[in-house]
């Protein structure tokens, strides 16, 4: 059974990151919803590697690329007739696998491309690294972190994303040790402790190493990826066996599974929104870090993104082979039940051995009908007791 929590991590994390690009908060990098999305995607790639081997590979590439495909197709254009020259590298935007290219305004509103780069990069990388994660499990868990010193320490250089398997990877493993089911291993003493030290660890780093924002995380490498590990090993080594309550309010319920099923195209479509509502709204007056100004700017990017799930969120049902819907998630009104004489209680007068045994006789309703088995087929519902009377096969 598919568990809530983790869609209410997912969902936590999307609503984060564009609530966070609006407003600008430097205490909301503090929620690193970058890392949990990480996280949750190993643990995903672990459980897809297990079921599927290597072609688990090639299906999370359909899940991922379409929609970026689809930005590419207004945006590429939009860029060309506004003086992005023509290049080679605009196969990138095909499969990005470094940076693809973008003009001077471009770069800005199709800033969050890094995040699919990188994810990219992790899922080609996965089926040797679970193999090695589940042989070496400790030195494979290590060993992101390791990479980040020695680029913070300036001992090693290189491009943007072998950085971020140093800032990120890390949380991708421990996706893995949760799939694999190390931390419910741990006890809760242990979680708690490894999980204090790496957040003390990484707090102390982003106190004592402030970035050009002050302590914005995305500016402090070391300390985003150390605190980042402590609240994950939180999220995931306490994670609740069901969470039950996520669905007994229907609209939350609901906000939740949308914003699982249209992850990606919130994530790809709100900063070309977020960039537009900033410019539409500032000479009005509503620029700033005041809430009230922060609030007015929300409820318009929210507007907007929510046209943007409207029109571009069925490529997501198309790459994972669903039918598209316009509203992931709704659900279909429960069959009216077909009223039903209570059967009379059995005679409790004895049986000569020998008799004829008591059989159930079955009346065939059509389909849709109270306590279906599955939709389209008849089912046989009990109607009354008889002696002699035969049960048909179903």
């Amino acid at each position: 059974m598919r568990n809530r929590y983790i869609d209410l991590l997912r969902a936590v994390a999307i609503a984060r990151v564009v609530v966070y690009h609006t407003s600008g908060w430097t205490l909301l990098s503090f929620v690193p919803a970058m890392s949990v999305m990480f996280a949750l995607g190993g643990s995903l790639m672990a459980s897809s590697l297990d079921r599927s081997g290597v072609r688990a590979v090639g299906r999370r590439l359909r899940r991922l690329l379409p929609s970026l495909w689809l930005l590419a197709a207004f945006f590429v254009p939009a860029m060309w007739l506004t003086g992005l020259d023509a290049h080679w590298k605009f196969l990138l935007w095909a499969v990005p696998l470094a940076d693809p290219p973008a003009n001077h305004w471009g770069a800005l509103a199709l800033s969050t491309i890094w995040y699919l780069r990188d994810y990219l990069w992790f899922v080609l990388a996965s089926p040797l690294a679970l193999w090695l994660f589940r042989r070496f499990p400790v030195p494979m868990l290590v060993a992101p972190y390791l990479l980040l010193v020695v680029f913070e320490l300036g001992l090693l250089s290189g491009p943007p994303v072998l950085r971020d398997f140093g800032l990120y990877f890390g949380a991708w493993m421990l996706g893995f040790a949760h799939h694999d089911g190390l931390l419910r291993r741990w006890s809760r003493q242990v979680l708690t402790a490894a999980a204090a030290v790496f957040c003390g660890t990484g707090l102390a780093w982003i106190l004592t190493h402030p970035g050009f924002r002050g302590y914005d995380l995305n500016d402090i490498p070391l300390g985003n990826a150390l605190w980042s590990a402590g609240v994950i090993l939180v999220a995931l080594g306490f994670l609740p066996a069901r969470a039950e309550w996520i669905s007994r309010w229907r609209p939350f319920d609901r906000f939740v599974t949308v914003l699982n099923s249209r992850a990606l195209t919130i994530y790809l479509w709100h900063m070309p929104v977020v960039i537009l509502v900033a410019w539409a709204t500032k000479p009005f007056g509503y620029e700033g870090l005041q809430v009230d100004r922060v609030a007015v700017r929300l409820v318009f990017v929210a507007l907007l993104v929510t046209a943007a799930v409207a029109a571009f969120g069925w490529v997501e049902d198309l790459a994972a082979r669903r039918r598209p819907t316009l509203l992931p998630g709704a659900r279909r009104r429960p069959p009216l039940p077909i009223p039903v004489s209570p059967a009379p209680a059995p005679s409790r007068e004895p049986v000569p051995v020998g008799a004829d045994r008591p059989h159930l006789v079955w009346r065939w309703d059509a389909p849709g009908a109270a306590g279906h088995l599955e939709e389209g087929r008849h089912v046989a519902v009990v109607s009354r007791w008889t002696a002699g009377a035969p049960a048909p096969r179903i």
